[in-house]
């Protein structure tokens, strides 16, 4: 028996939405309610269950599920109930994870940066969008970029004549959970460290300089080479990603025409950058509160200096709850106020949807 998950990245991330089952022998008629789906949740707290299977087609040897749509990072099970088919499925079992968008990113190793590339169809130099991931994509597989957010596909669906470049960032040889693990036993995992700081000062993993120098390099060279319009190159990024963003456009000012950090990270390196960012466009948006209020106090100390400055070219907007219950974040039931900070870090589903204009506005600057 083979199993193969087909799953689509939506607003909540990477969703399960149909399961292929290939056997050595004709697969038998089976129907929905054979199946029993357990802990396969559709809403971003995983609180609220699909209702089950819709269709069941067999076909040859293999036999084809369809579902609603719901979150892979859960850990689901869809067990055939009938003693046709003794099965239970979930992420152990199964021999292969499709993501049907996986096959409009082209993925490349160069300059020593792992990175995935949407190309359009051009007749001459066209736009860059540079994705930068949030901590979960850190890898070295050269896909966690695409499936830890909606960001990169988002934006390539959203923006199909451009090119969209996603890098994923090394993970040092930690995965997040043991990222997290080393932040937390420092206590608040989140806290703002203005000053030196271990964790984010090392260069061998996230969005460091010397790595970001480098994907820098790689869009110089498009644009050398007639791909790229330099007028409109642009970066994005989410939570470690915004703080990238942030880091991005000091390493290469020159470059970038307009940027928006999405819940950007605030720390030892990342404020003073803000508080006298080069004079690049900023859209910088988050929840209204993310992770906790210090990071905000931060982000808006800075902003206020520049504005102070008269840096006009620099915006910042926090998302209200209402606005966040609109995408189905911040609703979900029996939240404590830690979990529910952690719930609106998502944010950046907004982003992705244009509210307040933010995609539009950035992609609005040219460089002269």
């Amino acid at each position: 028996m083979k199993i193969t998950l087909h799953t689509r990245m939506q607003d909540f991330g990477q969703m399960v939405d149909g399961i292929t089952i290939e056997l050595d022998q004709i697969a038998p008629a089976l129907h929905p309610e054979d199946f029993r789906c357990t802990d396969c949740f559709y809403d971003i707290g995983a609180s609220k269950p699909i209702s089950g299977v819709k269709s069941v087609k067999a076909e040859g040897n293999a036999l084809h599920l369809e579902t609603d749509s719901f979150l892979y990072r859960t850990d689901f099970a869809v067990e055939c109930v009938s003693p046709r088919l003794p099965v239970k499925i979930d992420k152990g079992s199964a021999d292969k994870v499709e993501l049907f968008h996986e096959k409009m990113f082209r993925p490349i190793m160069e300059n020593g940066v792992r990175y995935r590339l949407y190309e359009p169809e051009r007749t001459g130099p066209r736009p860059l969008i540079l994705f930068l991931h949030g901590g979960g994509g850190s890898g070295e597989d050269n896909l966690l970029q695409l499936t830890d957010t909606v960001g990169a596909i988002k934006l390539a669906e959203r923006l199909p004549d451009m090119y969209i470049m996603a890098p994923q960032a090394p993970a040092g040889g930690l995965s997040m959970d043991e990222m997290l693990a080393r932040m937390m036993a420092k206590g608040d995992p989140y806290k703002v460290i203005v000053g030196s700081d271990p964790d984010n000062d090392k260069d061998d993993r996230g969005w460091n300089r010397e790595y970001l120098g480098r994907v820098c390099d790689l869009i110089r060279a498009m644009i050398a080479d007639g791909r790229v319009d330099a007028h409109r190159v642009y970066v994005i990024g989410m939570s470690m990603g915004g703080f990238g963003t942030i880091k991005a456009v000091s390493i290469a000012p020159d470059l970038f025409a307009a940027c928006a950090p999405i819940c950007p990270s605030m720390n030892g390196e990342s404020y003073p950058i803000l508080e006298n960012f080069p004079d690049v466009p900023a859209y910088i948006s988050s929840a209204y509160i993310d992770h906790q209020a210090g990071r905000h106090a931060y982000m808006l100390r800075a902003v206020q200096k520049l504005w102070d400055k008269g840096r006009r070219n620099i915006r910042y907007t926090l998302f209200t709850p209402e606005e966040l219950e609109a995408y189905g974040i911040g609703i979900t039931p029996g939240l404590s106020m830690k979990e529910l900070y952690m719930e609106n870090h998502n944010s950046w589903i907004l982003v992705m949807h244009n509210e307040y204009g933010i995609l539009d506005w950035m992609l609005s600057h040219r460089k002269p």
